[in-house]
């Protein structure tokens, strides 16, 4: 009896017309759905595994349990001086499905105005409108009942939500004790209840939408939502476990064209030519990396790094973007010793039980996410003319490239818009790298996080000609968010420190406030008296909260690295379709627009296809 072909080898001797770089968020979108038209061949190539089966991923209540694992690309910053030096860990998915098998499974979008802005920027079609039909796409979500929704505030308007898209989405069916109270809290401190928080106004407190399929309470991902189905496609290929070194790009004509690429697969390298396209699909960390190790980029960072340069664009790489979080979180707080008002997940016996309960009957606090969520604009809670001034000092530069960016990031500050600048999240849990645990107490977090960052970063290839070699992607990538660095990064320091102290007020409020002993970290000021500052502190515990953007941003011509066809300029042949394309930053966890972007950039990618046909 004969032995089945190896991956390896269906792999190579399929005629692709189209190759995927990374199977992640967007890149499972994008694979699948070009894999829906039979004359089309796709190929992926995915650097982690494949792995359908570990509760580590599918079960909500373990989110958390995979970073700085095999799964987690395990990246790092580099040394922040606006965060006095410290680095910061960078979690990536590193397994099909990307950091949607890893993310928290928060499921929203941001508001209108932040969309539009990208159409504003030159970027026709990736407005709110334009990309509403792809965020509904995207969706299949499962209703609340009348009797969940006036006991959990678990709100929606059907007529922004998909029907039959693959990623499940749902309310959870238990909550924390403190979600109970978040609501009436918020409102105590003036912030009204959003009833639909999808019809492009995030503003205001409510109840988190997930991405659970709740009939079974697993993670509902790219890669068990878009690519399971339809993993038996033979006109769909995927190779797990492959990691691709650099895009093979040839002159034609004048200009350079992206031909196939080249991998290693179980310790062999190989190549392989694609007559078609490339979309490279590898998140905001890689697909810049990918790039430059292909020899498009600044050329001084390529000619550091040992790289031949093929096309010269100082834009790949820059402008990145990174949502700020108070160190996961602000507050931590000592709550009543009540079992059932919270997890305690370093307990082995609750955990055990835990997971029993989850295993027989799908509930309990395995199934549980933090969901008490509220968008605030500065001005709930900063007088309007200290905004003004912000916003009057930010005068947008001569600059042709910037000028645009700049004014809309200005207009956020002296403008009347009511916007999600910052978001609260609170949770019966520790969530901070820093704050240590005691075994006989339970804790609950405020989080907080900077959702339009001024501090501007890049990620590059690391300079490699003064040791004689060429970077590879076994290279990690120089990762500098530079966060709270210059003119903009004082601004995010005081937009951090302010809201602080709103936290605070939250947390002082009834009936929240009834659970609550204590503030733990920071520790409470020793006189009570004053106004606290939390400027030093926040410096000390700001982390990333994962969302980073922007490093491959989509635009009309110089100062940017792909049009808005999601096409990489001075290439032909070659897209990148993820969360790197965003030029700027929104207000929202990432996973939902990616996913849009990904049915967006197929859509486009679909109609090209047809055109040169």
């Amino acid at each position: 009896m004969g032995s089945l072909p190896r991956d390896i080898d269906v792999f190579l001797f399929t005629n692709f017309t189209h190759l995927i770089v990374g199977g992640g968020t967007a890149g499972l979108v994008v694979a699948t759905r070009l894999a829906e038209n039979e004359d089309l061949v796709v190929g992926v190539l995915e650097a982690g595994p494949a792995d359908f089966d570990d509760p580590r991923i599918n079960v909500p209540g373990r989110f958390g349990e995979t970073l700085d694992t095999e799964y987690d690309w395990q990246f790092a910053t580099v040394s922040q001086t606006g965060l006095n030096g410290r680095a910061i860990p960078w979690a990536r998915g590193k397994v099909l499905g990307g950091s949607s098998a890893l993310n928290i499974m928060t499921w929203n979008r941001a508001c209108r105005e932040d969309y539009d802005a990208w159409e504003e920027l030159g970027n026709q079609g990736w407005g709110w409108d334009g990309l509403l039909p792809f965020f509904k796409k995207s969706e299949t979500l499962h209703e609340s009942t009348e009797e969940h929704q006036l006991i959990h505030q678990s709100h929606f308007d059907s007529n922004f939500h998909g029907a039959a898209g693959p990623v499940q989405t749902s309310y959870s069916t238990q909550y924390g004790a403190s979600h109970q109270h978040w609501h009436e809290t918020l409102q105590k401190v003036g912030v009204n209840i959003n009833r639909s928080h999808f019809s492009g106004s995030n503003v205001g407190a409510w109840t988190s939408l997930t991405s659970v399929e709740p009939e079974r309470s697993e993670r509902s991902y790219s890669a068990t939502a878009y690519y399971r189905p339809c993993a038996k496609r033979p006109n769909l290929v995927l190779l797990a476990g492959a990691t691709v070194q650099e895009l093979l790009l040839e002159p034609r004509e004048g200009e350079w064209t992206a031909i196939g690429a080249r991998f290693t697969y179980e310790g062999e390298e190989y190549s392989i030519r694609v007559p078609g396209e490339i979309i490279i699909c590898a998140g905001s960390v890689q697909s810049p990396q990918l790039l430059e190790l292909s020899g498009i980029g600044d050329t001084k960072v390529l000619q550091a790094a040992g790289i031949d340069v093929k096309v010269d664009n100082p834009a790949v790489g820059e402008n990145l973007q990174d949502h700020l979080s108070s160190s996961y979180p602000w507050l931590h707080i000592h709550i009543t010793q009540d079992r059932n008002l919270t997890s305690n997940s370093h307990d082995p016996d609750a955990a055990k039980a835990a997971d029993l309960e989850y295993q027989t009957s799908r509930t309990g606090i395995r199934t549980t996410l933090p969901s008490s969520v509220a968008y605030l604009p500065f001005s709930h809670y900063l007088e309007a003319d200290y905004l003004s001034k912000l916003g009057t000092s930010m005068t947008p530069s001569d600059n042709a490239k910037t000028k645009t960016r700049e004014e809309i990031q200005a207009r956020r500050f002296t403008h009347d818009q009511n916007l999600g600048q910052i978001e609260y999240n609170f949770d019966l849990s520790n969530y901070s790298p820093i704050f240590k645990s005691k075994a006989d107490k339970r804790y609950a977090s405020m989080l907080q996080m900077l959702q339009y960052p001024l501090s501007n970063g890049s990620i590059h290839i690391p300079p490699t000609r003064a040791s004689g070699q060429r970077a590879t992607v076994e290279d990690k990538p120089i990762i500098d968010p530079k966060y709270y660095l210059g003119e903009g990064g004082r601004i995010d320091l005081e937009m951090m420190a302010s809201a602080q102290k709103f936290a605070a007020k939250i947390v002082s409020s009834k009936p929240l406030a009834d659970i609550i002993v204590g503030r733990v970290w920071p520790p409470p000021a020793q006189d009570g008296n004053g106004e606290e500052d939390f400027t030093e502190w926040v410096k000390d515990n700001t982390t990333t909260d994962w969302h980073p953007v922007g490093t491959c941003a989509m635009g009309p011509g110089d100062g940017y690295v792909v049009d808005e066809r999601l096409r990489v300029h001075g290439v032909k042949g070659l897209r990148v379709c993820d969360a790197s394309i965003m030029p700027l930053q929104i207000s929202a966890h990432l996973q939902a627009t990616v996913y849009a972007i990904g049915e967006k950039g197929v859509s486009l990618i679909l109609k090209d296809w047809e055109a040169r046909a």
